[in-house]
């Protein structure tokens, strides 16, 4: 690596130590596919390259002497719009699908058809009937879960034109009604989808401003078909987090173990993969390992960290360091996230890339459908591979390299876990703790930092950067995805973060709420929240504060930020908060800028229609100076005392 893609004050020393590995012994990883990219394609940066119709390619050059507009006449207005929604469009489908998955799961479980599956959180299960309107008074746990699933499973499919379950039982009053004024409710999952994507294709929707209303439509269906109901039914299913300490970066990794990493989005596989290393731990020992060992990277990382309390590995961009250590024996994925170049470097060093999920495979990759009727068999099928994987890697001396880096921090961190922690403060009312210190000023705001680890700006530590600005700043900061790993990785997710990185006021009700909570040590500065479906958690949060103070959403001194987004399912959350109202931070930039039309709305036209507005900035302190500038007017509107 040259010197500038090399560390910060922020950087994960491990990450060097394996860059360099991986050049000694000429792996190709992903910084280095980036640097032959640049410059990279100008127009795409724009978002006025169109490639949906076999007319063009069309590029548009919005400022110099170049086409303005593309063979069938469509301006750049309309062609940024349309790929927009199109990206929107791609993230809802992730996270609609995600959801989707477990509402089978859940279906099946209440007919009995998935043995190795139950109902982990009966109250969350009652708690979630009893919003969609469904009856639990004398009925069975199965039945109410049969009912919850049908619930959920009716937004893929109603005609009738009503809102979706979700919303019209978790939309806050005045939100709802805004989006019903607005025309944003949303009715069902797969028609905005496949309405999206005939709206898009060649010679349909060509008003830029018809085609953005979709992109907030389609925000709502990532929230309400997607994020929401996964979270509700991954804690019906797996249990709702409850705070845990647990490990965190290389040091988790354990030479002497089967390494299974388990990595991509769904718990569904993963959680079987945890529950069954314990049971053949023997065979493990029977081929000369200390046992199994299964941590997760990415997104699953984050479930089984919260859920389970495994080893939390390493974040979307370190999956390919996390194999150039050689002590993986098993990289196992399910969807979303998995780079197709990991198979590569898995061949390297004798580990076995395993696919799980049929519409993600690999040639080069061993491929075992996970079928949740058939969990237990397909996990032991699975685990066995690593085993396998194990006695290869140490016949062949596989060279193993470790880095010495490892880091604590406080998981779990669910709206109802923190709603416990605030009542051993106020029992009658847990939310006047936060009520009154957003009032006084001792916490100037909050912000969800949310999103992916980008290699475009990873070597500048955007992220740890912002956070740490913030955060003098006494704003508070929730995350959830890859941002996770970040910030645990340096520190941020532990009491100790609070006395090292909080400012005064902030610190001082983080050591207070963490006293009351028994902890001995003061609350992290920065809350995980959970895997990037999680963000419905903030939402969740966000409407509970809104309601206690009586204010819409949009009147909060909040905002939210993907301080280094990558995927397509960065645009539909963000294009949900912008819905709801709140100021969206995003770097890098998003490709808009081709179009004037969409500049001025995001920045300057959707403020006074939904509340929301895009800031967008890739240097770290300015980030951080524009979100604190929101959040202190959204203060003095609502004559909160400044500090």
């Amino acid at each position: 690596m040259d010197d500038k893609t090399g560390p910060t004050d922020y950087a994960n020393p491990g990450d060097r130590d394996l860059f360099l590995k991986a050049a000694r012994e000429n792996v190709t990883l992903g910084v280095d596919r980036l640097k032959k990219m640049m410059p990279q394609c100008a127009f795409g940066e724009l978002g006025t390259c169109c490639i949906l119709c076999y007319m063009g390619p069309c590029r548009i050059d919005p400022f110099d002497n170049g086409p303005k507009l593309g063979v069938c006449g469509a301006s750049p207005d309309v062609i940024v719009a349309r790929n927009f929604l199109r990206a929107a469009t791609g993230g809802a489908s992730s996270h609609a699908g995600h959801a989707r998955e477990l509402a089978l799961l859940l279906h099946e479980i209440a007919e009995g058809k998935a043995p190795g599956y139950a109902v982990r959180d009966e109250a969350k299960l009652l708690s979630v009937a009893a919003r969609l309107g469904i009856r639990t008074d004398g009925r069975t746990v199965n039945a109410v879960a049969g009912d919850v699933a049908r619930k959920a499973l009716e937004d893929f499919a109603r005609q009738d034109g009503r809102p979706m379950n979700w919303i019209r039982a978790r939309a806050p009053r005045k939100e709802y009604e805004k989006w019903e004024r607005l025309g944003l409710l949303v009715s069902n999952a797969h028609n905005e989808i496949e309405t999206a994507m005939h709206r898009t294709s060649m010679g349909n929707d060509a008003d830029p401003q018809n085609l953005w209303v979709a992109s907030l439509r389609m925000g709502m269906v990532d929230n309400f078909s997607g994020l929401m109901p996964a979270t509700d039914l991954s804690d019906i299913i797996f249990g709702t987090p409850g705070p845990k300490v647990v490990s965190a970066n290389y040091a988790v990794i354990k030479e002497g173990s089967v390494n299974i990493a388990c990595h991509g989005h769904n718990p569904i596989m993963a959680s079987k993969l945890a529950e069954w290393a314990d049971k053949i731990e023997e065979e493990a020992r029977g081929a000369g390992a200390d046992g199994i060992n299964v941590v997760g990277v990415c997104c699953i990382g984050n479930e089984l960290a919260t859920r389970f309390g495994a080893g939390y590995a390493g974040h979307l961009a370190q999956a390919e360091l996390f194999l150039m250590t050689g002590a993986i024996d098993a990289m196992v994925v399910d969807m979303q996230c998995i780079w197709p170049g990991l198979v590569e470097i898995a061949k390297c060093h004798k580990t076995r890339f395993i696919t799980t999920v049929p519409f993600v495979r690999n040639p080069d990759a061993i491929h075992v459908e996970f079928d949740p009727a058939m969990a237990d068999d397909r996990a032991r099928e699975i685990l066995r591979h690593g085993i396998a994987a194990f006695k290869e890697r140490k016949a062949a001396k596989v060279r193993v390299q470790i880095p010495d880096a490892s880091a604590k921090m406080l998981t779990g961190i669910s709206v109802e876990a923190l709603v416990s922690v605030l009542s051993a403060v106020n029992a009658e009312d847990p939310l006047a703790p936060i009520v009154d210190a957003l009032a006084s000023g001792d916490i100037l705001g909050a912000v969800g930092v949310v999103g992916c680890p980008n290699p475009k700006l990873r070597y500048t530590s955007m992220t740890e950067r912002m956070a740490a600005e913030l955060l003098r700043n006494n704003v508070l900061i929730v995350t959830t995805g890859c941002v996770n790993h970040i910030l645990a990785q340096a520190g941020f997710l532990t009491g100790e973060g609070t006395l090292k990185y909080a400012g005064e006021k902030l610190k001082k009700v983080l050591t207070a709420l963490g006293n009351a909570a028994g902890l001995g040590a003061p609350l992290p500065p920065v809350l995980h929240m959970g895997s990037c479906v999680d963000n419905s958690r903030i939402y969740d949060l966000l409407a509970a504060l809104a309601g206690r103070i009586g204010i819409e959403i949009s009147q909060l001194p909040v905002a939210g930020s993907a301080p280094e987004f990558i995927t397509e399912k960065a645009i539909s959350i963000g294009s949900f908060f912008l819905a709801a109202g709140i100021l969206v931070h995003v770097a890098p930039p998003p490709r808009v800028f081709g179009s004037p039309f969409a500049i001025g709305l995001l920045t300057e036209k959707l403020p006074s229609i939904t509340g929301g507005k895009v800031l967008v900035e890739t240097d770290p302190s300015r980030a951080a100076a524009g979100i604190l500038s929101h959040i202190r007017s959204k203060r003095q509107a609502q004559r909160l005392p400044l500090p």
